[in-house]
Order: C-alpha cells, then sequence, then structure tokens
C-alpha cells in the first residue's frame, strides 16, 4: 500500500496532462475513449492517444490513473470488456471503476489490473471500504459527502488500504453525482457521462399562491435542524429557458438540493484530511482549462510538499494558496462537507456566472530567447497599456503591454510569420483572433513551453464601442 502523500490532477487531453505535470502533479487521471463519465469533454476518443498520455505520463516518473466508472446498461458490457482488454496492454497505474459487475469481469480477465473504486460508488462508511478491499481494490475515492471523523474512523477501522478525496473543484449537487436532471431536460445521461449540468442553469423558485416568485431565505444552524418546521404549501422551480414549466420541489430538514453549488475548496483542512488517513488529493476539472489546472496544481504542491516535509502549512502559505486559486474561474468556495453539513451556504442562490480574481489572458505558444519575443494565443481580451503576469513552473513576472504586434515583431527574426513589411502593430487583441507577438524585459526560461498568462479581471467591454485614453468614444465600423 502506497502511503505517500499525491496530488492528483484532471487530464482532459494531453496537451492538460502536460500543464498539470509540469506545475507538480504527482498523478493523473485521464477517461477512456467512450467509458468516462467525463464522455463529452473527454479528449482521448481513441486508444491510440490514450498511449500517448500514458507513456508521456510515465517519461517524467509520474502515475496516471484511466477512468472508466459509467453504470453499464446491458448494450455496453460487452464494448467495456473490448475496450478495457486494449487499455490493460497499455499499463496505466490504475483504473478507476463503479459498476460492480464491470469489476468483478475485469479481476476475472485481467486479474493483473489495479483498481481503484469511483467515488460515484458512494463509499460512506467503513464497511463498505473493508467489503471492497477484501475483494482487491486498492484504493478507495471516498464520497464527498463524508466529513473528517467520519473518515478518520474509517481508516481505523481498515487501515491497510489507500484512501483518496477532493479536495478542489466543482461540486456536483446530487448525491455523489447520482442526478437525473441533465437526463430530464436534455436526454443526456449524467450516470453514461453526458451531463450537461442541468443544476447550474437559472432557475426561479414559486409558491402555490398564484405562482408568486418567492425569496429565498438563508439556513443559520450548522448542522441538521432539530427545531425544523415544514413548509407549508407546494414550491415550483421554472428554469429560464423552460417558461411556464414548473417542477415541484420538496424540502426536509436537511435542505432543498436543486440549486448552483459552490465550488469545493480545502486548503485550510489538508492537514486535517492527512491526519485523517488521506493519501491522495483529488482535484475535479477534465474539462478545464489549462490555466486551471496550472495555477491550481501550482497552489496544493506547495501546501502538500510542506506536508510531506512535516511542516505546517503556515497562514501565510494558506492565504497564498486560496489566492491562487481565486483566480481561476468558480462559483465561490466552500469546504464541502469536512467541517460540517454547508446546509444552504452551499449554493450560490444569487447569481448565476462564474467569479475570478483574474483572467486567463493568452498562453505562450513560441519564444525567442535571443530577443525575448514571444507569440501569445490570446485567451481573453488584450489592451495597450494593460498588465500582465507570466507565469511559468519556476517563476513568475509581471510586464505592461506597450507594443503588440500581428504576424511577428520587427526585433525578431526568428518568430514572424510573414515579412518585416508585413508586421502589423495593435492596441486591441482578442481571443480566437491571430496570435500576437509582445517584446519582453525578461527571459521566460527553458520551460517557456509552459508558461501562461494572466491579468487582474476586467469586465468585458462592448466590441462596438471602446474608450481611448481621453476617454473619447470610438464606434468600430
Amino acid at each position: 500500500m502506497n502511503t505517500d502523500l499525491e496530488l492528483l490532477m484532471p487530464g482532459g487531453s494531453l496537451e492538460k496532462i502536460k500543464y498539470a505535470v509540469a506545475y507538480g502533479a504527482d498523478a493523473i487521471y485521464a477517461g477512456v475513449p467512450r467509458y468516462s463519465l467525463r464522455a463529452r469533454e473527454n479528449e482521448f476518443f481513441e486508444a491510440e492517444k490514450v498511449k500517448e498520455a500514458v507513456d508521456y505520463v510515465h517519461s517524467y516518473g509520474k502515475k496516471i490513473y484511466l477512468t472508466c466508472n459509467i453504470y453499464a446498461h446491458n448494450n455496453k458490457i460487452n464494448g467495456f470488456m473490448e475496450a478495457m482488454a486494449d487499455m490493460v496492454k497499455l499499463k496505466p497505474d490504475a483504473f478507476i471503476m463503479t459498476d460492480p459487475g464491470l469489476i468483478a469481469l475485469t479481476k476475472e480477465k485481467f486479474p493483473e489490473a489495479i483498481i481503484h473504486l469511483s467515488t460515484q460508488a458512494n463509499n460512506t462508511n467503513w464497511a463498505q471500504v473493508k467489503f471492497w478491499k477484501d475483494y482487491g481494490v486498492e484504493r478507495v475515492i471516498l464520497a464527498r459527502e463524508l466529513n473528517i471523523k467520519e473518515i478518520r474512523e474509517i481508516h481505523e477501522k481498515v487501515p491497510d488500504i489507500e484512501l483518496e478525496a477532493f479536495v478542489h473543484g466543482s461540486i456536483c449537487m446530487a448525491y455523489s453525482g447520482r442526478c437525473l436532471l441533465s437526463n430530464y431536460f436534455s436526454y443526456r445521461d449524467a450516470n453514461q457521462g453526458t451531463c450537461s449540468h442541468s443544476c447550474r442553469w437559472g432557475f426561479k423558485v414559486y409558491a402555490n399562491d398564484a405562482l408568486k416568485e418567492k425569496e429565498l431565505g438563508k439556513f443559520e444552524a450548522d448542522d441538521v435542524m432539530a427545531d425544523y418546521i415544514p413548509l407549508e404549501g407546494d414550491f415550483y422551480l421554472e428554469e429560464g429557458e423552460r417558461k411556464k414549466e414548473f417542477l415541484p420541489i420538496d424540502e426536509d430538514e436537511y435542505g432543498t438540493y436543486i440549486m448552483n453549488s459552490k465550488d469545493l475548496c480545502a486548503v485550510d483542512y489538508l492537514e486535517e484530511l492527512k491526519d485523517a488517513g488521506i493519501t491522495s488529493f483529488k482535484v475535479e476539472g477534465r474539462n478545464k482549462t489549462e490555466y486551471y489546472a496550472s495555477l491550481v496544481a501550482r497552489a496544493y504542491r506547495k501546501g502538500i510538499d510542506a506536508m510531506k516535509n512535516g511542516s505546517k502549512i503556515s497562514d501565510e502559505l494558506k492565504e497564498w494558496m486560496l489566492k491562487e486559486v481565486s483566480s481561476t474561474t468558480n462559483r465561490g468556495f466552500i469546504p464541502g462537507f469536512y467541517a460540517r453539513n454547508p446546509k444552504a451556504e452551499a449554493q450560490e442562490l444569487s447569481q448565476r456566472h462564474a467569479i475570478q480574481t483574474h483572467l486567463y489572458a493568452g498562453r505562450v505558444v513560441s519564444y525567442d530567447s535571443t530577443s525575448n519575443i514571444v507569440e501569445m494565443e490570446v485567451k481573453n481580451r488584450l489592451d495597450k497599456g494593460d498588465n500582465i503576469t507570466f507565469i511559468t513552473p519556476e517563476n513568475e513576472q509581471e510586464v505592461t503591454i506597450n507594443e503588440m504586434y500581428y504576424f511577428g515583431h520587427p526585433k525578431s527574426e526568428t518568430l514572424k510569420t510573414y515579412t518585416k513589411k508585413e508586421v502589423k502593430p495593435t492596441e486591441h487583441a482578442h481571443p480566437g483572433d491571430k496570435n500576437i507577438f509582445i517584446e519582453l524585459p525578461f527571459n521566460l526560461g527553458n520551460d517557456w513551453d509552459k508558461a501562461i498568462v494572466r491579468m487582474t479581471y476586467k469586465e468585458a467591454i462592448s466590441l462596438k464601442t471602446r474608450k481611448d485614453e481621453n476617454s473619447k468614444i470610438l464606434t468600430l465600423q
């Protein structure tokens, strides 16, 4: 049994895997073709792509786990086992699985396969964990609904099995992901890997008195409300794109659970999770960007390294980690159920859009170390005068955009698409348009190919009207 602490990062594509490894991941989890619960976002559509990912991760001495955690219907069993035969040949470090029948068939046909039990299996008690340990599962990924006291008891009762827990990322509003909303609204089955995230759509809540819109209050209790008084009457949800379709909802002493969940962030609980028996700290987000993978990995890497060295995670380090993860897209953070049941505080009711302190400004795609000219793919609108920060696995440096160009840079002989005469200066750059070229006052270093660029968050500006330096309105023709 491996007892070393592990930072486990998501890999939705080979590109994202490269960034996650560069910024500190010990291990990667990636979906297999057709049989992962991120089938729609997963870029590994064929075995050759999975092999490339496995070989890349292993070349850096890291581990990779292949996720094949669907609950299969009859017509998927044969195809699943055929795919498993191909995946086993690639020699990943483990398979993340859920379906008991598929686990049994896999162990029977491929006894060499190492199996980690997915959180989708609702691993909520020590008896269940002991059952799977006795059956030959080497790691259990615990349900998100457990608190630290429960995790500690599981470890004490079943000490000879690896335990993994989510520490960061989106939280499904349903019990360990058991949700039918997506299937109901868009005919996409979450438990078959094609969730449309219907719980995060815009809903209004109505009471039954002439269906008047009501404002929801907030619960203040720290645990189950012992003095809970059931609400009288009927209540309904109306989704923003389905007017006049009213969905009846129920509430009990634990709350109402069809709303936009805030994101998990366990920075303040890493040490307690380690002491409770967690050895693998898992980050959610296979369909998120390389910007997210890089900065979240960088943040948790420092915290886990402190624990591995026997040190406490200082308050200063925790503050830095929180600032780092807050610079990525999020819906507001909660520590999940680790401290207590978050109840209504787990749900974001006041806004439907994501929040963050910074924007993903761009990704470095080429670099001339002689002239310090970078070519950058633009991810969010950039304007002359913007302050942007270049982040690499080893460094972080800020620069003000004084000049930027399309098609190359006047000072670079190597980074240009056309001749110098065709190089074009610009004061604005937009995502989805041409790459831009900028001169840096510093050297990016040898790991420039993993450099990402961020800037302080700014509201989007209309493409039709902008304000120039003199506050004059310019109308684009």
